[in-house]
C-alpha cells in the first residue's frame, strides 16, 4: 500500500513524505531511494511535489542527495564530545567505522594573517597547509583545512590518505597536547560542496580549533566543516548557581 491510502486531506508532499519515512525504517544506510521522476510517476503528482517531500527528508537529516547519482538513507549522525580531543580516525574507528582520508592538497605556502597570529610566526613565514575530505565508511563527514609550522615540514612527504596525522606528528617529536575550539554554523560553498558530494548551501558545522604541543607552542591551527546532518557534538556541562537563580 503506498501513501494515497493516507487522508485525502493531506498535502500530497506529505503523503509522500510519510510513506518514504516508512521504507526509509525499513533500509540501510546508503540504500537508494526512487528518483524524483519514479516518485512523481507512483503517486501520480509533478517533479516538483516529489522534490518538496525528498526535501523535506533531506532537512531532517534522514536521506542524502549525490548530485548525478541520486538519494540516499544517510547514516545516524556520527557523535563527538565537545570537550575531548580525539582523532578523527580513533572516534570512527571507536564507532564501528571505517575512516579513511581524501588528500586534497599537502604543500608549504605563505601564512595568512590570521594563521601568523594563532600560530606565533614572523610575519612572511611559511606553513604546512594539508586539506582533506575525512570519510567514514568511505561517504565524506567533513573538509578539515589545517595549517603547521615549518617545524614539522616533514609532513610533506607523509602519506597523510592512508596514515594518521597526529602520530606522524609525535614520530617528529610534536606531541598534540591541549586544544581550544569554536563553534559555528556556515552553509557549503560550491568549492566545499564539490569536495564534500553536497549541494550548495547544505548546513555546515564550523569547528576552528587551535592544539598545542607538549611545551605550549602552538602545534595546529584547523578549521573542520563537518556535514550537519552527519556529525553532532555532545557537551557535558556544569550547571552554574549565583545569586537569584532559581
Amino acid at each position: 500500500m503506498t501513501g494515497r491510502a493516507h487522508s485525502d486531506f493531506a498535502p500530497r508532499y506529505y503523503t509522500i513524505e510519510q510513506e518514504l519515512r516508512a521504507r526509509i525504517a525499513e533500509l540501510e544506510p546508503h540504500d537508494a531511494l526512487p528518483s524524483e521522476s519514479e516518485l512523481a510517476k507512483e503517486f501520480g503528482v509533478s517533479r516538483m511535489t516529489a522534490r518538496a517531500a525528498v526535501m523535506r527528508l533531506v532537512a531532517d537529516g534522514l536521506v542524502y542527495r549525490e548530485s548525478g547519482r541520486g538519494t540516499f538513507v544517510a547514516m545516524p549522525p556520527t557523535h563527538r564530545r565537545a570537550d575531548s580531543l580525539v582523532r578523527f580516525s580513533q572516534e570512527m574507528r571507536a564507532q564501528g567505522k571505517r575512516p579513511s582520508s581524501r588528500v586534497i592538497t599537502n604543500l608549504m605556502r605563505a601564512a595568512r594573517d590570521s594563521e601568523l597570529a594563532r600560530l606565533r610566526l614572523q610575519p612572511g613565514a611559511q606553513v604546512v597547509a594539508v586539506t582533506r575530505v575525512r570519510l567514514a565508511d568511505g561517504v565524506p563527514i567533513a573538509l578539515e583545512r589545517s595549517v603547521f609550522p615549518l617545524t614539522v615540514a616533514g609532513l610533506c612527504e607523509r602519506d597523510l590518505a592512508s596514515e594518521s596525522l597526529h602520530e606522524a606528528l609525535k614520530e617528529m617529536g610534536c606531541t598534540p597536547t591541549i586544544g581550544h575550539a569554536s563553534l559555528s554554523a556556515s552553509n557549503a560553498n560550491e568549492l566545499e560542496a564539490e569536495l564534500l558530494g553536497l549541494d550548495p548551501g547544505v548546513a555546515l558545522l564550523v569547528e576552528e580549533r587551535l592544539i598545542l604541543d607538549q611545551h605550549g607552542d602552538p602545534l595546529e591551527f584547523t578549521e573542520s566543516r563537518y556535514i550537519g546532518d552527519r556529525y553532532a557534538l555532545d557537551v557535558t556541562f556544569d550547571v552554574q548557581h549565583g545569586e537569584g537563580s532559581p
